[in-house]
């Protein structure tokens, strides 16, 4: 993984004024506003009812809360999709909010999960937009709910290389994220730490600043204490400053 090229310089929301300021939102734990920026849009084009979605998906995650919200959108955005493209994407995401739902303990959806990122498969072929981000998904279904962690890091490693060659830096960062904590788990202290290390650096490049905090918490695991300190109270200054989100490091930070 350390020889996989990945450009420095990104603008994760191109030059588009609409797609620049939902994306200064969702950075900043804003979610519902940044919905709110694509519902008009979002009422009769299927690109941008799914990225709304996405978005009150991602609020799910990081809050355990807003899931009638999302599973709304959703379904709008399904309403929409007529390509296997859009289809694909729509049942990517349709089995990402039911793995939310089942690792966060809110409802026991594994099924769901599991046949709606089959049917994404079935629809997204490699190199189709869309299928990084569904092999990540399919790797976190792996790794947290199947309990397989060589399965995970197999479609961990397809969605970095997809990512990486797509100029994806934010999933990038996802698995790098999801690649050290197995790397950890499996006593590799140093590789942990590289993949920690970069999945920290591609979310400041990017300026999204909600997942900083949780970037820092699992780098600090593998630092020696005194450094591991610091980085968990930058971590708490800045899950303070964004509303208190990830909802889940609280209990990391008492």
């Amino acid at each position: 993984m350390a020889g996989t090229a990945i450009p420095r310089t990104v603008r994760p929301a191109g030059e588009d004024p609409l797609a620049r300021a939902v994306w200064r939102l969702r950075s900043r734990a804003c979610w519902e506003d940044a919905a709110a920026l694509l519902a008009p849009s979002a009422e009769q084009d299927a690109g941008a009812a799914l990225q709304r979605a996405e978005l009150l998906i991602e609020h799910c995650l990081f809050t355990s809360a807003g899931w009638n919200r999302a599973e709304e959108a959703l379904r709008s955005a399904e309403s929409l999709s007529l390509s296997d493209v859009e289809r694909g994407a729509a049942a990517c995401a349709r089995g990402y909010l039911a793995y939310a739902s089942t690792r966060l303990e809110v409802r026991d959806r594994t099924d769901e999960a599991r046949a709606a990122l089959g049917r994404a498969a079935a629809l997204l072929g490699p190199g189709e937009p869309g299928r990084a981000r569904l092999d990540f998904r399919r790797g976190l279904m792996a790794q947290h709910l199947s309990g397989t962690p060589q399965a995970a890091e197999a479609a961990y490693r397809r969605a970095h290389a997809e990512a990486a060659a797509g100029g994806d830096l934010l999933l990038c960062s996802a698995t790098w994220q999801q690649l050290g904590t197995l790397a950890l788990l499996a006593g590799d202290a140093a590789a942990a730490r590289e993949a920690f290390s970069e999945s920290l650096r591609l979310r400041e490049e990017t300026g999204f600043l909600v997942g900083i905090a949780p970037a820092l918490m699992a780098l600090a695991e593998v630092q020696p204490e005194e450094e591991a300190g610091r980085l968990r109270t930058e971590a708490g200054r800045l899950f303070r400053l964004l509303g208190e989100v990830p909802r889940w490091m609280a209990v990391q930070l008492a």
